[in-house]
């Protein structure tokens, strides 16, 4: 079975983001094996004398979950016009690697605002060589006013878009795997 690691960018329990995410994991289904990273908050802050071998544990387990993965999908919201500093933190600990090289990757910002967070995000993991596309990747602006409390998304556009963007990740990791 495919597998799909998605990360929160919110450390937050009752984020929206991992909402989306937790939505996302339902649609999924038994189509993949959707797992949802819950150590974003433990991870070291990024040191480059540590990112030797061996990394740090919690590091070494993430980059292994990531190769191990068949796509991989950041949903994040924007904290101070930027990406906030936990997911910085995690993809800091990855620009030492090659493991998101073209690996089907999708981004979605969801937030009040988002398109500076989301452009940053956008930079990071073109910087990181990850492999998404127009399709594989999401703005969801006003996202409170969105997702419901028990995670069921409230407006009818932005439901639409998350599912096509859903379809098109589906579709980059089933094109990656029959590239290899």
């Amino acid at each position: 079975m495919k597998k799909i690691l998605a990360i929160c960018g919110s450390t937050r329990a009752d984020s929206a983001n991992l909402k989306l995410l937790q939505l996302l994991a339902q649609w999924a289904g038994s189509s993949y094996e959707f797992t949802i990273y819950d150590g974003l908050a433990s991870l070291p802050h990024f040191n480059p004398d540590l990112d030797v071998e061996p990394a740090p544990e919690a590091v070494t387990a993430l980059r292994q979950r990531i190769t191990d993965a068949d796509g991989f999908i950041i949903c994040t919201p924007e904290y101070v016009f930027s990406l906030p500093g936990s997911l910085k933190n995690a993809l800091e600990w990855m620009v030492s690697t090659v493991i998101f090289d073209g690996k089907p990757t999708g981004l979605i910002t969801a937030s009040s605002s988002g398109e500076k967070g989301h452009e940053q995000l956008l930079l990071v993991m073109r910087t990181l060589s990850a492999g998404f596309t127009e399709e594989t990747q999401l703005l969801i602006k006003s996202v409170k006013a969105k997702v419901a409390p028990d995670g069921q998304i409230k407006d009818a556009t932005t439901e639409e878009q998350l599912r096509r963007f859903w379809a098109a990740m589906g579709s980059l990791i089933d094109d990656n795997l029959v590239a290899e």
